[in-house]
């Protein structure tokens, strides 16, 4: 990470799994995250490689969501699947909640 980042928001997540990950750097110290959204957090390896962490913004706490220590150079492409499918999981989620919403509100009318 450069100096005086605490990590990198993930803004966009290509589809294709050689795709590029579009990242913004989060300054130090770096606000929660929003609900849904991703922070990457990558540093050297004590031997190779780099060790990276994810972490999720849920609706009341930010938590773990994978590590990979040792991770080669070409890391985003190893990262992408798991974060795709965390992302997708999470905007499924999202309108499914909205979905909900506007159906309790209908039916109080």
């Amino acid at each position: 990470m450069p100096d005086g980042a605490a990590g990198a928001l993930v803004q966009r997540i290509s589809d294709r799994s050689d795709g590029p990950l579009d990242v913004s750097l989060l300054p130090a110290p770096a606000p929660r995250l929003p609900l849904g959204r991703i922070r990457l957090y990558w540093e050297p390896a004590s031997r190779t490689g780099w060790n990276i962490t994810a972490h999720l913004g849920l609706a009341a706490i930010e938590v773990h969501l994978a590590s990979w220590p040792s991770a080669p150079d070409d890391w985003p492409r190893l990262i992408h699947p798991t974060l795709y499918e965390v992302a997708g999981l999470c905007a499924a989620l999202s309108i499914a909640t909205s979905a909900l919403d506007l159906f309790n509100h209908l039916a109080e009318r």
